[in-house]
């Protein structure tokens, strides 16, 4: 008898009850494309980490670099001196570590013995800077009605001026990251693929070898059997790695054994990679290790994804504040209009209950009825709610729009030159940016809380009509028209 009577009901009443459902879908509909587009720009977030701490790493251990003072301060300089044979070609590296001062090697082990740490790597960021070029010496041109000055005898005198020469200097500049080859599970190279070649084995732990990031590559022509040059050392390129991300944390990969060389900094390194046993106890980690380890300094994913600014930045913001408290305005404004429609079909239907009611009916049994029509109503909702927010969710995929993160990274290079000689002083820190594409992922847990939302909604709907119901008497009932 009860579904006899809501499938009937229901039928009767398309119209009012597609007007519910619609209100309700609504709200349904923008809470799935907010949480699935919420989701998404988590993912892209964790992508941008990632790029910078590699899989798997929950946190990094650094040394904040100390500011130099008196000479100490003085940037770091290429000289070269043209001599007195004059031109010739000049070329050297300049091999630096990069952005944090070094730690001992043996600070890894201490931090992997640390309480709640299940993994630790250290690693080397370098930035190499090679000036090559040449010098010219100029000619000595006579003045009229003297001598002509023979090459080594000098131009003074007035006896003529010098004219041409100078020099003629290309300065690149790149970063190479030493990696712990017995360690590969951790560390930035664990988000680049290796598309051409190989990568590190663990018997390359003093190997004269490189891995090349694919731009780098591409932009130096290098490929698997290529050579690269670094302060006189050739290293066989064995690997091209390409970054998921489309951006690279260094432009070649050493052995950290090889790196440490380059940069006179034997058993030393820059960064700790480390992996928490458990995700939920990152923060104790942390506080462990800075308790234990004096002057470190413990960044996590958090800190980190703290720092990203640019659009995707804005973009997550907008999701997670705007987008929540919207569709949170929504749903309740659904919720309202679904019992206030259901409570004015109520009042419709005076006669209807009240005819029900002196057949027998109890208030129960016309309340379970209304609020019987509400839930179907409310699931009818949801069914298109779903629909619409997947298409919506689709959409976005479908689209992928970019977002940019900015990074802080990388090093400029300024090089003042004047006379016979040459400076080169590295500049300061510049921002990088990754471009990341959108998606909006939908989980099963967000159609469970589509489904229970619409669930919900029937239910709000029901109580108000029912509360309605409940209230009539046959008797007032059966006087009144509908």
């Amino acid at each position: 008898m009860f579904f006899t009577y809501l499938r009937r009901e229901l039928r009767r009443r398309r119209k009012a009850a597609l007007v519910v459902a619609s209100g309700l879908a609504l709200g349904i509909a923008l809470v799935i494309v907010v949480s699935s587009v919420s989701s998404g720009m988590g993912k892209a977030q964790d992508k941008v980490l990632e790029s910078l701490y590699g899989l798997g790493t929950d946190m990094t251990v650094t040394k904040a670099v100390e500011q130099p003072t008196g000479e100490d301060a003085e940037r770091p300089r290429f000289q070269f001196d043209a001599g007195e044979e004059g031109a010739g070609e000049q070329s050297s590296d300049r091999v630096m570590v990069q952005g944090f001062q070094t730690l001992a090697a043996s600070t890894v082990d201490k931090v992997g013995r640390q309480k709640g740490v299940s993994g630790a790597v250290g690693g080397l960021s370098l930035q190499v800077m090679k000036v090559n070029g040449e010098f010219t010496r100029g000619e000595v041109q006579p003045q009229e009605g003297a001598a002509p000055t023979a090459p080594g005898e000098g131009g003074g005198g007035g006896g003529g001026r010098v004219e041409g020469g100078g020099a003629e200097f290309d300065v690149n500049s790149y970063s190479v990251y030493g990696t712990d080859v017995g360690q590969l599970g951790l560390g930035p190279l664990t988000t680049s693929k290796i598309t051409s070649g190989r990568g590190f084995a663990s018997g390359d732990t003093d190997a004269k070898v490189a891995v090349a990031d694919s731009a780098y590559a591409q932009e130096n022509d290098l490929k698997v059997g290529s050579e690269v040059t670094i302060k006189e050392v050739k290293y066989d390129v064995v690997g091209i790695a390409t970054a998921d991300s489309g951006d690279s944390t260094a432009d070649l990969y050493l052995p950290l054994k090889q790196a440490q060389t380059l940069s006179d900094s034997a058993d030393k390194i820059t960064t700790i990679y480390v992996q928490a046993a458990d995700s939920q106890q990152i923060d104790a980690v942390k506080s462990q290790i800075q308790k234990n380890i004096a002057g470190t300094t413990v960044t996590t994913s958090a800190d980190l994804a703290d720092t990203v600014s640019g659009s995707l930045s804005t973009a997550a913001d907008l999701a997670t504040k705007v987008g929540t408290w919207l569709s949170i305005a929504v749903l309740i404004a659904a919720f309202l209009v679904a019992g206030l429609l259901t409570s004015s079909a109520v009042s419709r239907r005076v006669r209807e209950f009240g005819t029900l009611k002196a057949l027998g009916w109890k208030s129960g049994r016309v309340t379970r009825q209304v609020v019987g029509e509400a839930v179907v109503n409310g699931l009818v909702g949801g069914a298109l709610g779903i629909a619409v927010g997947l298409a919506g969710a689709y959409a976005v995929t479908a689209v992928s729009p970019t977002l940019q993160a900015e990074l802080g990274g990388g090093t400029e290079a300024a090089g003042p030159g004047g006379g016979g000689r040459m400076m080169m002083t590295g500049g300061p820190s510049a921002s990088r940016t990754l471009d990341v594409a959108l998606t909006a992922p939908v989980s099963v847990t967000t159609i469970l809380l589509a489904v229970g939302l619409a669930v919900t909604g029937g239910l709000i709907a029901g109580a108000f009509g029912g509360w309605r119901a409940s209230r009539l008497r046959p008797a007032d009932a059966l006087r009144r028209v509908e």
